[in-house]
């Protein structure tokens, strides 16, 4: 079978998971073809195809249209990664004479204003319309694809590889970060976007504080756009939250911390969340998207709500027999989680149903 993955964006998840994906079945003897943006691109080890579809409607779109719809006409199906991908993988496809089967993921919830909302539910139309499979990476985007008329049901992702930690690291990490002796060491992972609830995350340092919970220092491993906002924050309030940028040491910081915190406000298969599971952290984050079924029962959930974040977390740093169960209950999650394996085998099945 001749296969296309492309995706929209080099951002994050959803570009490695289409890295991956392209070299699963490549491994598996598929003929795969990686289209996307340059950087996505290069150095892939699968034959590439440069599709640069923005992130928001271009002129340059009519383009990379056309340049997909050539890649289509040799392709025995499409899969794209994303709704911006997705949308165009219809568009370009379904004037073919011969038209390859497509299959969308769909990674994340639009997000944005009135403007931004409005063009999403467009091309979410498209998509369910248009595609013969939407597969979406929580139950929620599960549901709203098959409520716009799609045929749906829920994409595996393979978890992170698990990463071995440096013990010798990790003994001096809280010396690095400045941590006095009696601080915990609360932990957050991720990129710093509005999807990952930075305002929340301030709210429940400073609930902490006010509450009166043990001493602690709240690290904040990442980049993104917001990074000058947080910091801007964390000083103007004088608030326990290092800026830690990124790092190459988050095994160590996660085996390292107290409790790890998720404070998104929507999240599919969130990957830090899955890699602090793996080391073995104790977890509190916002039951929000698919969270809660990456983490089952092997992490205190919480609603985007600043209070109870707080509570939950003070209650784990004053709890370590509680924090302890947790570390186990994460590290027997983590057997449980999804394998590149896993994830062959669901795309085999689907390309399968719905080859022409």
């Amino acid at each position: 079978m001749r296969i296309v993955q492309l995706t929209s964006t080099s951002a994050g998840g959803v570009a490695r998971h289409a890295r991956q994906v392209a070299g699963l079945l490549a491994e598996a003897g598929g003929q795969v073809v990686l289209a996307g943006p340059p950087d996505v691109v290069a150095d892939s080890p699968v034959p590439t195809a440069v599709i640069d579809i923005a992130d928001r409607p271009r002129l340059g779109d009519v383009a990379a249209i056309r340049r997909l719809r050539r890649l289509g006409r040799s392709a025995d199906l499409v899969h794209a990664h994303g709704l911006r991908a997705g949308a165009a993988a219809v568009m370009a496809t379904r004037a073919l004479k011969a038209r390859p089967a497509v299959v969308v993921t769909l990674h994340n919830l639009p997000v944005g204003g009135a403007r931004v909302q409005a063009v999403a539910r467009a091309l979410e139309l498209v998509v369910a319309r248009g595609a013969d499979l939407v597969l979406g990476v929580s139950g929620d985007l599960v549901a709203r694809a098959t409520r716009l008329g799609a045929q749906a049901a829920r994409a595996l992702v393979p978890a992170p590889e698990r990463a071995s930690a440096d013990s010798d690291a990790t003994a001096g990490l809280r010396a690095e970060l400045g941590l006095a002796r009696e601080e915990a060491l609360v932990l957050t992972v991720g990129r710093l976007a509005p999807q990952k609830g930075l305002d929340l995350l301030c709210d429940t340092a400073a609930a902490l504080l006010r509450a009166g919970a043990p001493a602690f220092r709240w690290v904040v491993v990442g980049d993104g756009p917001l990074a000058e906002d947080l910091r801007g924050r964390v000083l103007a309030e004088a608030l326990p939250v290092v800026v830690a940028g990124r790092r190459d040491d988050v095994p160590e910081l996660n085996r390292a911390a107290s409790v790890v915190v998720s404070t998104s406000t929507w999240e599919g298969q969130p990957l830090a969340v899955q890699e602090a599971l793996q080391a073995g952290a104790a977890v509190v984050a916002t039951d929000v998207g698919g969270t809660r079924e990456v983490t089952g029962d092997a992490a205190v959930l919480t609603p985007p709500d600043p209070g109870a974040l707080a509570a939950a977390i003070a209650g784990l740093l004053t709890d370590p027999d509680r924090r302890e169960r947790l570390r186990v209950a994460a590290r027997d999650r983590a057997d449980q989680l999804p394998t590149p394996a896993d994830v062959l085998d669901q795309l085999r099945s689907v390309y399968a149903g719905v080859r022409r």
